[in-house]
């Protein structure tokens, strides 16, 4: 379903879900230095948007229908908007460093494209239901 793989068997295949776990990954570890007075605003809408990315992906994927599927696929990318959003106030709070901000947002830059380019993949596919 990513490009022209016909391996793909799984939304664990997807090279995007597993970029998009890796920031989960990486955000829980940078908010979980945050201040204690977070626990409930901004480091929780970060780890939430940031699981978000690749629990859409993976939603979309079990829905079978081309338009779910990419509907799926914008909330993630919204998702990305928002993190990205998130990672910026942070580093101007100084909870984060420029290199952890340099380290997500590069990555997030790169699952926001593999986002587009899946979006693409799937209206041009003849593999889903058009439901």
């Amino acid at each position: 379903m990513e490009g022209k793989n016909p391996k793909i068997s799984s939304f664990k295949d997807l090279l995007v879900w597993q970029r998009s776990m890796d920031v989960v990954i990486e955000v829980y570890k940078v908010t979980n230095k945050f201040p204690q007075s977070e626990n409930f605003g901004l480091k929780s809408q970060m780890q939430r948007a940031a699981t978000s990315i690749p629990f859409n992906i993976a939603e979309g994927f079990g829905r079978g229908h081309k338009k779910e599927y990419i509907n799926f696929l914008k909330i993630s990318r919204g998702s990305c908007c928002e993190l990205e959003t998130q990672l910026e106030v942070s580093c101007r709070l100084r909870y984060i460093t420029e290199q952890e901000y340099e380290n997500i947002h590069s990555t997030l830059e790169i699952i926001y494209k593999m986002l587009n380019s899946l979006c693409h993949s799937i209206e041009r596919s003849s593999r889903y239901s058009n439901d």
